[in-house]
């Protein structure tokens, strides 16, 4: 009898995950997952995932609404009219920018799917996009999946971390360019945005035929005036913004997002939106709308928890001899190494193996971080105050 031979070929991944990894915390979390299953007890200053809950009213809505028999069904692609309109009113009153509720808003789940959506609505192979370099992985990772070509503009503590438009129009492919990701207050170095580096992007998206994807969704985190760069004359004609409940209302895990912006653009977007998902859990919605109508009272408690832990982490940096501006904001502290490390990932598994407590190494947000560090704000005091006795033990 004679045996077939079967040849297996391994099945090959699409070329656009080409140079794509597994995104940086999905790796160390599983690495740290690990280590506390040996019993280390890692306390993680690392990932950005608000530890305190939303407001107990936004809680109470997403409860009454759930419970309701009809509540259960598909959503529109568009999302709930109560959440648009509570979109634009806080858009209004926070940002004095006003937005037609019916045709400039796009509720998104969460602003992160909202930045592969734009690259995938936007980018042909091989369209030109500047990312942020230190900037979210995110924007390099959607970008190059589309079939786009990062190009990436430095960010530096010399210039403010804010973008160097000479250098960028020295650069010979500029005219090529069709997305410019911008982000501010920025992450990681929790830079705020002046009204004259707006508008320097508006004009210079405008000369270039840019849209710019504004990502907007620390400007509530230790920052007494939020800012929407839709509020700058014109930029409607050039500028796209992301916003997210996840920092502002403690609501990362519900996955409530939005774009901002032209009609013409919301309906571009819509077009590859609605063949991707559907429309969120109506209740989820209507609590988010819910929390879109907070005080400034529920801001301000939030920011006295951060700012308390936040002086807690300048003493922790401190004792790693690290260097950072006062005057950051965000839910992050952005600092330089001391000289003596090769980078922030020297420093980041030093603190990580040596005395079980995990920050973040700047060089995953791009080569202009990688003698930085990141430790985030998204942890109890105690815990904090624990690491520093952990961190004091190494240094000795």
């Amino acid at each position: 009898m004679t045996k077939i031979r079967v040849i297996k070929n391994k099945m090959k991944t699409a070329k656009r995950l080409e140079g794509i990894g597994e995104y940086y915390f999905s790796q160390k979390l599983r690495e740290i997952d690990t280590l506390n299953k040996a019993g280390k007890n890692i306390i993680s200053l690392g990932i950005g995932s608000p530890d305190l809950p939303p407001h107990p009213d936004v809680i109470k809505v997403l409860h009454e609404e759930s419970a309701k028999p009809g509540t259960h069904a598909y959503q529109s692609y568009k999302g709930s009219p109560v959440l648009r309109t509570a979109v634009a009113g806080w858009y209004k009153k926070w940002y004095q920018v006003d937005l037609n509720a019916d045709t400039e808003i796009l509720p998104l789940i969460g602003s992160k799917e909202g930045i592969m959506h734009i690259c995938m609505t936007y980018l042909n192979e091989g369209d030109f996009v500047l990312i942020p370099n230190p900037g979210y992985p995110t924007y390099k990772s959607a970008a190059t999946i589309a079939g786009g070509k990062c190009m990436e503009y430095n960010l530096t503590a010399a210039n403010n971390w804010m973008p160097d438009f000479k250098e960028i129009e020295n650069n010979l492919y500029v005219n090529r360019v069709k997305l410019m990701f911008v982000n501010y207050p920025h992450m990681p170095t929790g830079q705020l945005p002046t009204q004259e580096v707006f508008e320097q992007l508006v004009t210079f998206a405008k000369k270039y035929n840019i849209l710019i994807v504004h990502d907007n969704p620390y400007s509530f985190i230790l920052n007494e005036a939020p800012v929407s760069m839709l509020s700058v004359a014109g930029a409607k004609d050039c500028v796209v913004e992301l916003n997210s409940l996840s920092k502002s209302h403690n609501m990362a895990g519900w996955r409530v997002g939005m774009l901002c912006g032209a009609k013409e653009k919301i309906d571009e977007v819509l077009r590859f939106k609605s063949n991707m998902d559907s429309g969120m859990f109506l209740p989820l919605q209507l609590a988010a709308a819910k929390a879109l109508t907070l005080e400034k009272d529920w801001h301000d408690d939030i920011n006295a928890v951060y700012k308390t832990r936040r002086e807690k982490v300048f003493e922790l940096l401190d004792i790693l001899h690290c260097s950072y501006s006062k005057n950051q904001a965000g839910m992050f502290v952005w600092a330089a190494i001391p000289s003596g490390y090769k980078d922030g990932y020297e420093l980041s598994d030093k603190v990580l193996y040596g005395a079980n407590v995990f920050i973040t190494p700047g060089g995953i947000f791009g080569t202009a971080g990688e003698k930085y560090v990141r430790v985030s704000l998204c942890c109890k005091e105690e815990n904090i105050t624990a690491a520093i006795l952990r961190v004091k033990e190494l240094m000795k």
